[in-house]
């Protein structure tokens, strides 16, 4: 199926509006299918993967057929994790940019539940949240599920892994039996089969199919870096490679824009290439880039893919791609014609969960690098120079600068200092003084496969109190929106149990679970006592 234009999709001017605002020229594979599926009022079960856009895909349809005039609870979304309940709720914010009376509320463990009662009696016609926090304010009957239309369960599969199939279902039978459900998974075990078969109506099943990466002659590697440096950290990628035509690939038509001016102010030969380019403009841009007019080309997925040069040797996703298949069209750009290439990306913050999916769709490896060093960038720059002052030698034609040099040794100089100087004049410019320093990058260097240093932490809970592995998991996904993906081991005890954690997760884990009930047992978890290591 070919991927639909969003103003195409018979959406309300509002809605679409804020689409475009947000900078993507066309919807991604699932969109495309569900969201005319799901406005036509159908039960549906969407097999799509973090990062191909599914918020959008059942968020426009949900907030399509919100009665703005109607001030009660509408529609309902469970998430997993307190994590994924915010990036929703931002998601939906950004969709109603142009659309007024419309109130969306998360709601999640680790905020003050006072806070939440006090905006829930504002009124909230979408409710976005945790099953349990929405099944706490249930039972106070701060949340009233009499109205809602439309249930829809966001990565089914991980909330049920979490040990979330009870409260899941405790909702859903609250819920009027005249409402439409909407079910996202990854996978479809039979446990998830089981749930829609209770729950969902003649459901349409939507399955994204995916396209297997082909390109073994690209080496893969992403740099953790923050949002405002990756500027400087493309400028100093692209000094230390120094390659002859460079992809940069964003997300939106904003972002290309905002990079080309900022390139161009640094002195690179760059140009964009985006949708709201005119034909003839595109094929100007095509021509300069074909001919190393430019040496740079910054564009948006849609835009680049009548791009089919052979001579391309990196290609930078400046922001990770919205969809795993993108990326492979993306980085497919390089490593053409039996020649190797290379794929830098971008990676900020939690973006990492997304390039993890890219990972395991692609079955490759994108391997942690350094970000050059500054006295990187200073010796490639002084090699350069070299190369050139030796290709200028064997090519001759010096009589007239030898004369020169001649004069000054005339002068008592010597010949080594003379040539000493004459470097320290040329090179001046690329020492490590003159270079702009990149402020918090990260420069760690392994990868992600077992390359974390994980923390053992402890818990004063275990078998004897019932408490399940799923019910650890869960309970942190909850309380600190830190999802259960991330988690290493877990040993469970009679009465303790120790949990394995990556190093950057740890405050926010331990500040997080204080005061936490798991199975109405208050749980504590600190640092594990190296004595406490030895099983």
């Amino acid at each position: 199926m070919e991927n639909l234009k969003f103003e195409n999709m018979n959406l309300s001017p509002e809605i679409c509006r804020a689409v475009l605002d947000m900078g993507f020229e066309e919807a991604t594979p699932i969109q495309s299918q569900a969201i005319s599926i799901i406005m036509a009022g159908r039960d549906v079960i969407g097999q799509s993967q973090t990062g191909t856009g599914k918020t959008a895909a059942f968020g426009i349809p949900c907030l399509e057929q919100i009665d703005a005039e109607n001030k009660k609870l509408q529609a309902v979304i469970l998430c997993p994790t307190r994590e994924l309940a915010i990036q929703v709720s931002e998601e939906f914010r950004k969709l109603l940019k142009y659309t007024e009376n419309i109130r969306v509320l998360p709601i999640y463990g680790g905020q003050p539940i006072d806070r939440q009662i006090a905006a829930l009696k504002k009124g909230a016609q979408v409710i976005i949240g945790t099953p349990g926090r929405v099944m706490d304010h249930m039972r106070r009957r701060t949340l009233k599920m009499e109205t809602v239309k439309m249930m829809v369960l966001d990565e089914a599969d991980e909330m049920l892994d979490m040990g979330f199939r009870e409260d899941i279902e405790t909702i859903l039978i609250k819920v009027p039996e005249e409402h439409q459900t909407v079910m996202f998974s990854a996978t479809l075990s039979p446990e998830i089969l089981s749930l829609s078969k209770r729950f969902l109506k003649e459901p349409e099943f939507i399955k994204v199919v995916r396209k297997e990466l082909t390109v073994p002659n690209i080496e893969q590697i992403y740099f953790d870096v923050k949002e405002r440096t990756k500027l400087d950290a493309l400028s100093r990628i692209i000094d230390v490679y120094d390659p002859k035509l460079a992809l940069v690939f964003c997300n939106t038509k904003k972002r290309v824009d905002e990079v080309v001016e900022l390139l161009q102010g640094r002195g690179y030969f760059a140009e964009g290439l985006h949708g709201d380019l005119k034909q003839v403009q595109r094929d100007k841009v095509m021509q300069k880039f074909r001919n190393g007019t430019i040496e740079i080309l910054v564009a948006t997925d849609v835009a680049a893919r009548g791009i089919d040069i052979d001579d391309i040797d990196v290609v930078f996703n400046y922001d990770v791609p919205q969809d795993e298949e993108y990326y492979v069209h993306r980085i497919g750009r390089t490593g053409r014609a039996g020649r190797t290439g290379k794929a830098f990306t971008f990676c900020v913050g939690k973006e990492i969960y997304k390039l993890r999916d890219i990972m395991r769709y692609t079955k490759t490896k994108i391997v942690q690098q350094k970000l050059p060093t500054l006295s990187d960038v200073e010796e490639m720059k002084t090699n350069l120079f070299l190369e050139k002052v030796k290709s200028i030698m064997e090519e001759g034609h010096l009589t007239k600068y030898i004369n020169l040099v001649e004069k000054l040794m005339q002068e008592d100089y010597a010949a080594i200092d003379i040539a000493a100087a004459l470097l320290k004049h040329n090179l001046s410019d690329v020492s490590v003084d003159s270079i702009d320093a990149i402020d918090d990058i990260n420069l760690g260097g392994t990868e992600i496969y077992g390359g974390e240093k994980m923390v053992r932490l402890f818990l004063n809970a275990g078998k004897k109190n019932k408490i399940r592995i799923k019910d650890i998991v869960g309970a942190i996904a909850g309380e600190t929106g830190v999802s259960g993906k991330v988690l290493g081991s877990i040993d469970l005890f009679d009465d303790y149990a120790f949990i394995d954690v990556p190093s950057e997760y740890v405050k926010d884990i331990i500040h997080g679970m204080k005061n936490t009930k798991i199975k109405n047992k208050k749980v504590n978890i600190e640092m594990a006592k190296k004595a406490k290591n030895k099983k």
